[in-house]
């Protein structure tokens, strides 16, 4: 959940409604309490609706229908039960039960932003043309080279993609095609580094029977392939300096020739290029003609890399879980302090990176919400001390302390709940754990005074000292207040 984010908290009961705003409050939310269904609300007001469901509202159903239409892109979320045909024709996105749930209200707020990224990029597709679905992200990074591609798409020109592994040109070069006026012929790609240079001509260009040893028939190339579509050229920067040269001849007069034929074909295709190296660098070190360069640099396009476009991950990630889903190949979440670390991370293997480890995470934690701690090694780049609470404002309403404490005394003892280890755990141990910990936190709170500490942790002073007695923690205490 965004800083600060405000919520319309909608409740009869202003008790209940305290709670749930100190509740909010503590997971780093703003909360506006209304006890009736307000009469207007600005379209950006609010990141969130939460309405606590209730006979006492005049007309609730209405009320909540007339919310729904002045606002179509504000998440509404129900606390108790409204009939399910409502959550259906309003599209509540959560039906939450009171006392509200850590991980149930963890969830919902996930379902929450979900909702509003993707309504924001159905009303994208509304106003923007409607490209490129599969490059997501929001960042200007990425705006701009939608814009380009828009600019491109409907004409014929060569257009060179430039990025880094994993950045998704492909997925650039496939909506191109997708988008121009040759989207009813075929998309051809060819990694131009995957295939032995001496195999490479005939792949392109094709070979006639008896052309070299082992061509046994005749066969088109992918030129010939891709006639009336697009010929994606893969990692042109790794093609052999004497296929340069024939490309280039190819692309200069749109003609050419299979390889032991003499019948030439016209070569009715446009060309999207692209590759991750630099090849101002490798024609300055002769290992790419410049000339060839000019020709497939008509129209480039630079692709940023992920570690660049940080504010994309949370988008990229739903985008990412929601095709797990839609395959049937599980579900994961990922919590505040996982999204935190890794906007920390390097991503070498940027987009293509990211979804393996979104795979990983939901055969690890099937269903679950993952926080920091339950992240590989390496993608855990939360600095010492900072935990999955770290950067979150202390509970605002003292009055209502004790419902807040449970959901802290959670994230403190162990972060997201419901996470339980891929090798498990021993219960036992864990709690002892756990207490132990706590007398001891007590215990330095009060100076070491036991009676102090029994009074903080609400226990008598003579079950205190069993307990202490029972861990060895005795000695560690002032024993002239015990």
């Amino acid at each position: 959940m965004p800083a600060g984010e405000r919520i319309l908290l909608i409740d009869h009961d202003s008790n209940r409604a305290a709670m749930s705003a100190a509740i909010l409050g503590y997971l780093g939310a703003e909360a506006v309490f209304e006890s009736e269904f307000p009469a207007a609300i600005a379209d950006d007001a609010f990141g969130l609706a939460i309405v606590a469901w209730s006979a006492e509202f005049e007309s609730p159903e209405a009320r909540l229908a007339g919310l729904r239409e002045a606002m179509p892109a504000l998440p509404l979320i129900v606390v108790g039960s409204c009939g399910a045909g409502l959550v259906q024709s309003l599209g509540i996105i959560a039906v939450l039960e009171w006392p509200l749930r850590h991980e149930a209200l963890l969830s919902a707020l996930h379902r929450a932003r979900i909702y509003r990224e993707q309504y924001a990029q159905s009303r994208e597709r509304g106003t923007e043309p409607k490209l490129f679905r599969a490059l997501v992200g929001r960042s200007e990074g990425v705006r701009a080279v939608r814009r380009m591609m828009a600019q491109v798409a409907e004409t014929d020109a060569t257009v060179l993609v430039l990025g880094e592994s994993g950045t998704g040109k492909e997925v650039v070069a496939r909506s191109l095609h997708d988008y121009s006026h040759r989207r009813a012929g075929p998309f051809v790609p060819i990694n131009c580094g995957a295939i032995p240079a001496e195999l490479l001509e005939s792949e392109l260009f094709g070979h006639e029977k008896g052309a070299f040893t082992g061509a046994v028939t005749a066969r088109a190339g992918r030129f010939e392939l891709a006639r009336g579509g697009t010929l994606f050229l893969d990692e042109i920067g790794d093609m052999p300096l004497t296929m340069q040269v024939k490309l280039l001849r190819v692309l200069q007069e749109r003609r050419f020739e299979r390889v032991g034929g003499s019948q030439t074909l016209d070569a009715d295709v446009r060309i999207v290029c692209a590759t991750h190296k630099n090849l101002d660098d490798m024609i300055a070190s002769g290992g790419f003609r410049e000339d060839l360069y000019y020709r497939i640099n008509v129209f480039p396009i630079d692709l940023p890399p992920l570690r660049e476009r940080p504010d994309d991950l949370p988008v990229l990630v739903n985008e990412l879980v929601l095709r797990l889903e839609k395959e049937g190949r599980g579900s994961v979440r990922f919590g505040p302090s996982a999204l935190v670390s890794l906007g920390r991370h390097h991503w070498a293997g940027n987009v293509r990176e990211l979804a393996n480890l979104v795979e990983r995470m939901a055969i690890m934690h099937p269903g679950a919400i993952v926080g920091a701690r339950d992240l590989p090694a390496k993608f855990r780049h939360l600095e010492p001390g900072e935990d999955d609470t770290a950067g979150l404002p202390e509970p605002i309403a003292a009055a209502a302390a004790s419902a807040v404490e449970p959901f802290a005394a959670a994230s403190r003892a162990g972060g997201d709940l419901g996470l339980l280890p891929v090798n498990g755990l021993d219960l036992k141990e864990f709690i002892q754990d756990l207490e132990q910990g706590l007398i001891q936190q007590a215990l330095d709170d009060c100076g070491g005074v036991v009676a102090r500490a029994a009074e903080r942790l609400r226990l008598r002073r003579t079950t205190l000292v069993e307990k202490m007695r029972k861990y060895g923690m005795l000695g560690r205490a002032d024993t002239t207040e015990v």
